[in-house]
């Protein structure tokens, strides 16, 4: 068993982070799988979030999950809401019962950089550049100050955009985050732009040696 982290919310929402070490034929004795997936460490990654599912909750019917065409993943009869993120040697899952939820993983890398700007507005830009709210984690030397906190705010993002479910959104333009001081956890506030509504969100966000998550389990 390889479960990195797991934080249960509240009695209905659960999510967790599997930390990858098992063959891919410990999986598939529990997972079906859902779609061919030709590549190795993919196909790893996919069935071991979907393991995780049912580490969180033990009655989840993931034998019924299928494939939105925005390729999202969902129960038909919404018995659980849930959202999967992988990346590198890591699965992260968010089950709910109640709720519509999303999550997002990611290992901080310089390449973060490079596409900052096409999701974070002006705005966005100004205050996390110019407040110095840069994650310091001196411990870390090999990453700079800013790679950690950008990929925290893509995290945020990503989750906002797994959330929705619906596909078709701007990062810069739909999702709006509030200013925030970056630090190795805490929440954010965000407003997100869709269909003449604003929906007003809370996430919430955690950094690891080497790894960053955010999820969202509230609107209003």
């Amino acid at each position: 068993m390889a479960l990195f982290y797991q934080h249960n919310i509240n009695d209905n929402t659960k999510l967790g982070i599997w930390q990858i070490e098992e063959p891919e034929d410990f999986f598939l004795a529990s997972v079906p799988q859902h779609r061919a997936i030709t590549h190795p460490h993919k196909r790893l990654q996919h069935l071991a979030g979907r393991y995780l599912l049912k580490h969180l909750f033990p009655d989840f019917p993931y034998e019924e999950i299928v494939i939105a065409d925005t390729r999202k993943p969902y129960l038909p009869y919404e018995q659980y809401h849930f959202s999967i993120s992988h990346c590198g040697n890591y699965a992260a899952a968010i089950v709910s019962r109640k709720e519509r939820v999303g999550i997002d993983i990611e290992l901080p890398t310089g390449r973060i950089k490079k596409i900052s700007h096409k999701f974070l507005n002006i705005q966005e830009r100004e205050h996390f550049h110019v407040a110095g709210t840069w994650l310091q984690d001196k411990a870390d030397t090999s990453l700079t100050l800013n790679d950690k906190s950008l990929t925290v705010l893509w995290c945020a993002k990503e989750a906002v955009y797994k959330w929705w479910g619906w596909g078709s959104v701007d990062f810069s333009d739909h999702i709006l985050l509030q200013p925030f001081e970056i630090k190795t956890e805490g929440s954010i506030a965000a407003n997100f732009i869709r269909m003449q509504r604003i929906f007003d969100l809370g996430l919430q966000y955690k950094v690891f040696e080497g790894l960053c998550l955010v999820w969202l389990s509230s609107a209003a």
